[in-house]
């Protein structure tokens, strides 16, 4: 598959991130994700679960999630990783097949 150009946008620091400002343009299985978040260079990833609960709890002040489920890195098995719905109230956390559909936003660590 062809992964259409990522733009990052201006990064938003938070907590101990920077989390890209912008999705990726469309939901993408997770072995894509991952291989386009690596793409990106200069330490950008998928966030781990419990990053990825972090950016849900701080979804407003960072803006632009969709009210979809999101990839995380943190894989349960080699058919499972965790992915969080990024609705309104839920936040669900759930283990979803690496070959489902999800969104995501990189993150990078914040270098001190």
């Amino acid at each position: 598959m062809t992964m259409p150009k990522i733009i990052i946008g201006t990064p938003i620091k938070i907590g101990k991130l920077e989390v890209a400002q912008n999705n990726f343009p469309n939901p993408v299985n997770w072995d894509d994700a991952k291989k386009a978040c690596s793409e990106l260079g200069d330490g950008w990833r998928l966030p781990t679960k419990d990053e990825l609960n972090f950016l849900n709890k701080n979804k407003k002040k960072i803006g632009g999630f969709e009210e979809e489920f999101y990839w995380s890195s943190s894989e349960i098995d080699n058919n499972l990783v965790w992915s969080q719905e990024f609705g309104e109230e839920s936040g669900m956390e759930i283990d979803s097949d690496k070959e489902f559909l999800c969104y995501v936003r990189a993150v990078k660590s914040v270098v001190k």
